[in-house]
């Protein structure tokens, strides 16, 4: 919103000077985004008059102007402007003269004429002129003033950031208000302004408009004014407001709309009567229907864009923007005055959806003050008549539903809970009151409440805190006391039991991963390709347009961090993120922290890249991280958080897995105690290729929500006594895995559990297809697992009479569940 300062002090009169002004509605929640002159700084300037002109002897396009500026003498000076004419008055810099960007002005010689000045243009002087040429300023002005007075270019003009819920204040009138609840300086109410008198009607003619769509438009005001004269030049100081207020000056009628439409932010539209085809029509325009608006931008409109037509089609689109066709010319004598209230949610979006911006759809989709439109029509009429004159029918006024401004309640105790200091109950009906809100006290058991009806024009004020928000908004936030927060501070008790998010987070940085933040939306490719989620959860309002899903796993944007790092050189990587994941569940409820039908999961995701170990002198021999490195790292981050585990029964257990972003034969699930708790493996090969990587990650998901339960570990005696040592080496085939027979061993052992301390795979061995001597017993589908198995007793020494019943009952029972045979023994005293 701009404008300039005596247009603000001609509705209220405050002794605030332009920087006191624009800090008290900073501090009040409107921006000041500038504050500056009507002209950047110039000296000495006058009002020159052309006395004479004649050409340049050795230039075509130059003139040798007589120019007096109120001297003795008259000056030459050489001027090139093409509207240089005998007795114009104009802008004439002196010699020593400083212009805008740092111009200096003397006594010189153009092409060997003598030129003592210059004549000035609006662009020079840093004035928004459409002339081509030399600034004409008007014929009564006295020759020799000083220019930037004439003008009065030295006054102050504003430009506010208005925030989406101020509407109000997209008009004179609204920042007036403003000012007068801010400061309790008297509104001035000319007639001509707030209340204007009714301008009776000269003539009978009217314009029927049907209203098809009362949920489009809540009033509809209409006027007919025949015989106006939009040839008239619009009055300088109205141009001068524009002009200040941003808006370029077009004819007498457009600017007459656009004056009174930042007056009291109403806007207008004006109809050329003669072009109009029967009566008007407010309705929901059909499907490819086209209409050409006033910035000439040819438009289809479709069924969700209400339009005002006639019988030959649209024209105007409502609330946004009036159609070239039916626009005033200068030569337009007839008008139709249209002005309405339509409804924000009409009109909100439609404007970015044609990629039209216009004043009207700005303050229209915000809410405009829908007990003024009457008044605004009048307004209207009185300035055309006393500009273009002409005659006036009478107001046609159709009112449908309107917006209701139901009462709000409002707790004294409550609003000084919320603020932090105390109010007097006259402050707050004060405030109140100077808002333009109708406020009643009621005095009861549970303390003073006022009940507050908001004015029409303040759509923002709907609940209780908002009047609060307005309450200390108005009386200032520099008048809040200054104290230290004081409060009970009490320490929640916290379950040894429960893993907090941030030992998490700890436990993977002290493995070496480093800690990412992504977005929660993604690619919907994304979730097809790495989750295999064919129904992600769409956004209806992506920040950007390929981030429209949230997503459900974080693959995807691991392998973003990934390639991000790899295109500024860093070849080795390991990150980590713990967010939440969202999908859709009908079985989710609404509660305090979840949505209806979506799934809100924890997870903690990394991913691994480069070489195993960093680069350095002790490790001579560099590889590539795989599998199993990452297979240890999640082993020792779970055993860290749910508990240690026991050599003899880790409840961590692997098993074989698929995932469609890892590959089929590298992919593994683990569970801890038979629960889930994700997958890990190496990146598929398809999307090592999609995503240009020179080589495969291996990337894990877990549930973070089932790590946040841990088992506190029970401390037992250390045994005095030796251990003994069994390592059995069994033949098995090749497609059994080394779980299942680790299972078969402790399945045994299970009437020896108070002796048997470990079962330790450390061996395995798989002979080439080709037969060696190291293979030798081996056939080439069959490997070698060995087993260490550790015995201790806590009362007396074991002897072989002790061990070798185990022994033999493993050997029987792995060749029953494994189709095991032994291939060696050993034994080892502890």
């Amino acid at each position: 919103m701009q404008f300039n300062h005596t247009w603000l002090t001609s509705w209220v009169d405050t002794p605030l000077s332009p920087e006191v002004l624009g800090e008290r509605f900073t501090m009040a929640g409107l921006e000041l985004e500038e504050l500056r002159t009507l002209a950047p700084a110039f000296s000495k300037v006058v009002v020159g008059q052309v006395l004479g002109k004649s050409k340049h002897p050795d230039a075509d396009r130059l003139n040798v102007c007589t120019v007096d500026v109120g001297e003795a003498e008259p000056r030459q000076i050489v001027c090139g402007a093409s509207n240089v004419l005998e007795g114009m008055k104009v802008p004439c810099a002196l010699p020593g003269a400083q212009l805008p960007g740092g111009v200096s002005i003397g006594v010189g010689r153009m092409r060997g004429v003598e030129s003592a000045g210059m004549l000035c243009s609006g662009t020079e002087l840093g004035i928004a002129s459409d002339v081509d040429g030399l600034l004409v300023l008007p014929q009564d002005a006295q020759v020799g003033q000083c220019v930037r007075a004439l003008l009065a270019l030295d006054e102050s003009v504003y430009a506010f950031k208005i925030t989406p819920n101020r509407a109000d204040c997209l008009s004179i009138q609204g920042l007036a208000r403003e000012l007068h609840a801010l400061t309790g300086a008297p509104l001035l109410h000319p007639q001509t302004h707030v209340l204007p008198t009714p301008v009776p009607a000269t003539i009978p003619d009217t314009l029927a408009v049907d209203i098809q769509d009362p949920k489009v438009c809540g009033r509809f005001v209409g006027r007919v004014l025949l015989g106006v004269n939009n040839q008239v030049p619009t009055p300088a100081w109205m141009r001068r407001r524009l002009e200040a207020a941003g808006q370029r000056s077009i004819n007498a009628l457009v600017d007459i709309s656009n004056y009174v439409m930042l007056e009291c932010g109403q806007p207008s539209h004006c109809f050329d009567l003669a072009t109009l085809q029967g009566p008007l029509v407010v309705r929901q325009a059909q499907a490819g229907e086209r209409i050409t608006v006033l910035n000439g931008q040819e438009l289809v409109l479709d069924p969700s864009v209400a339009v005002i037509a006639d019988a030959s089609g649209p024209q105007a689109v409502a609330g946004i923007m009036g159609g070239q066709a039916s626009a005033v010319q200068p030569h337009t004598q007839d008008v139709f005055l249209e002005a309405a209230f339509w409804w924000p949610q009409a009109i909100a979006g439609r404007a970015r959806a044609l990629n039209l911006a216009s004043e009207a759809a700005f303050r229209f989709e915000r809410g405009v003050d829908f007990s003024a439109t009457e008044a605004a029509v009048e307004r209207i009429t009185a300035l055309v008549l006393s500009i273009c004159g002409g005659k006036v029918g009478p107001v046609q006024t159709q009112t449908f539903e309107l917006p209701k401004r139901d009462a709000v309640r409002l707790r004294h105790a409550r609003a000084e809970q919320l603020v932090g200091m105390p109010f007097a109950v006259e402050q707050v009906e004060g405030v109140l009151t100077r808002l333009g809100c109708s406020v009643q006290r009621h005095d009861g058991a549970d303390g003073i409440a006022y009940s507050v009806t908001p004015p029409s024009h303040r759509f923002d004020l709907s609940i209780e805190e908002d009047l609060v928000e307005e309450l200390i908004r108005v009386v200032g936030y520099d008048q809040l006391p200054l104290r230290a927060p004081t409060g009970a501070l009490k320490l929640l008790p916290v379950s040894e039991t429960e893993n907090p998010w941030h030992g998490m987070r700890h436990g993977l940085a002290g493995l070496g991963y480093q800690e990412v933040l992504t977005y929660s939306f993604t690619p919907e490719a994304w979730e097809h390709d790495l989750q295999g989620n064919a129904q992600p959860i769409r956004l209806q309002n992506p920040i950007a347009s390929h981030l429209n899903v949230m997503r459900s796993g974080m693959v995807g944007s691991l392998l973003q961090v990934l390639r991000h790092n790899l295109a500024h050189r860093v070849d080795r990587l390991r990150v980590y993120e713990l967010a939440t994941t969202f999908a859709l569940d009908n079985a989710i409820q609404d509660g305090p922290q979840t949505v209806a039908g979506i799934a809100q999961t924890r997870k903690v995701a990394g991913l691994a890249y480069g070489l195993a170990q960093p680069l350095q002198w002790g490790e001579p021999k560099r590889r590539n991280v795989d599998f199993f490195d990452i297979k240890g790292d999640l082993e020792t981050f779970v055993h860290g958080l749910l508990g240690g585990s026991t050599a003899l029964q880790d409840p961590l257990t692997w098993a074989v897995g698929s995932h469609p972003a890892l590959h089929p034969g590298r992919c593994a699930t683990l569970a801890w105690q038979g629960q889930s708790l994700g997958v890990v493996g190496e990146l598929h090969p398809r999307w090592v290729q999609a995503w240009q990587l020179p080589q495969a990650p291996i990337v894990f998901e877990l549930s973070a929500e089932l790590l946040r339960t841990r088992t506190l570990p029970l401390f037992q005696e250390v045994s005095k006594q030796p251990s003994v040592v069994r390592d059995l080496a069994f033949v098995v085939d090749r497609n059994v895995p080394a779980q299942q027979l680790k299972n078969s061993v402790l399945l045994a052992c299970q009437p020896f559990m108070n002796i048997l301390k470990s079962v330790i795979l450390f061996d395995e061995f798989v002979p080439e297809e080709v037969a060696t001597k190291e293979a030798k017993g081996l056939n080439s589908n069959e490997k070698s697992l060995c087993f260490r198995l550790l015995f201790q007793d806590h009362a007396s020494s074991l002897t072989d009479l002790d061990i070798d019943p185990v022994v033999q009952q493993v050997l029987v029972q792995a060749e029953v569940s494994c189709g095991a045979r032994l291939r060696s023994f050993t034994t080892t005293l502890g």
